[in-house]
């Protein structure tokens, strides 16, 4: 008996089982992120994400375990489909200019910004499953815009801030560009490019002193 040969046989027989069972998963959370954008966590049954696929919210529970378990799933997937690229290695103004990049990955996934911005607001109710996500989400890439405001202003790219302007204006960033794709999200004739260029330019500028 060649044992190889029946071990790379078995291997096989695992692999197409194993590739069905992640390629529906994946349907699954594609699904639940479009229900959670358009209907929020609260609104979005678990019979209604399961329709979208084909299953029924027994499979969905064999899959996720809860509904807690599968919104999860998708704020996982949301955090690597959101991550902008090409920003390792940038620093100060550099890197606050390239969340231009960022947008324009945003533009293209509209599904994504209203998944966010529907459950961010959901969020704001401190018993909601997604309420701690969103709050690290938050610290994290305030913190990543203040640390590059930092570097900004310690190579001269910027005029002096002190500590409390650095998190101020941090934020007030991140505020503005949810802010510019809430609008866009309600308002067809906003360029949300176009808005945030302008906003981008203004910021530096005052920046600049």
């Amino acid at each position: 008996m060649d044992v190889v040969s029946e071990t790379a046989k078995a291997a096989r027989a695992e692999r197409g089982p194993y590739r069905k069972g992640v390629q529906r998963r994946q349907e699954i959370v594609s699904a639940a992120a479009q229900v959670f954008a358009e209907r929020g966590y609260n609104g979005g049954s678990l019979r209604s994400i399961g329709e979208r696929v084909g299953v029924s919210s027994a499979s969905l529970v064999q899959y996720f375990g809860t509904k807690e378990g599968l919104l999860t799933a998708v704020l996982e997937e949301w955090a690597r489909e959101s991550r902008p690229a090409g920003t390792d290695g940038l620093r100060g103004l550099a890197w606050m200019r390239s969340m231009r990049e960022a947008m324009v990955y945003n533009a293209t996934h509209r599904g994504l910004i209203e998944l966010f911005l529907t459950l961010t607001a959901e969020a704001t109710n401190p018993a909601h499953p997604a309420r701690t996500f969103v709050q690290h989400r938050y610290a994290m890439v305030v913190a990543e815009h203040q640390r590059h405001l930092h570097e900004a202003v310690a190579d001269g790219e910027v005029t002096p801030l002190s500590e409390t302007e650095v998190e101020q204006e941090a934020r007030l960033f991140v505020a503005a560009m949810d802010g510019i794709e809430l609008q866009w999200l309600l308002d067809p004739r906003v360029d949300l490019l176009e808005l945030f260029d302008r906003f981008l330019e203004s910021t530096l500028a005052r920046w600049a002193g």
